[in-house]
């Protein structure tokens, strides 16, 4: 690995940490390049693609959205909301058991899973009040 992609990787990286909202691969890039004029935004999506590869980073799918990047790397849930569109951890224990549940109905093997739900941040609510 040269350097430079290793200080790439790090700003990428760096970015995600510093944003610490689910920021989308627009948003980290937007950040980046504030800083670093000089970065593509290809590389930045690439990396991006590589830090999650490595699991220094998490993919959050959301349907019908762009992915989002987290820097929580611990078994956890997501919240959307359906007017902002904020994405933010939820507070909620994380149920391993869910993946025994899925096999023992189905069969299937599971690895993981992610829960997401949407509804009214708090800030979205107040104002519709």
């Amino acid at each position: 690995m040269n350097q430079r992609n290793t200080f790439q990787r790090t700003l990428t990286l760096d970015a995600v940490h510093a944003l610490a909202n689910h920021p989308t691969a627009d948003d980290v890039y937007n950040y980046v390049h504030e800083k670093y004029p000089q970065i593509s935004r290809t590389t930045v999506y690439r990396n991006l693609n590589k830090l999650c590869d490595s699991h220094d980073l998490a993919r959050v799918k959301i349907f019908g959205s762009a992915d989002r990047y987290d820097h929580n790397l611990h078994s956890h849930y997501h919240f959307i909301c359906e007017k902002c569109g904020d994405v933010s951890d939820l507070d909620l224990p994380y149920m391993e058991n869910i993946n025994q549940m899925c096999y023992n109905i189905g069969g299937r093997q599971i690895n993981a899973h992610q829960i997401l739900f949407d509804g009214l941040c708090t800030s979205c609510l107040e104002k519709s009040k």
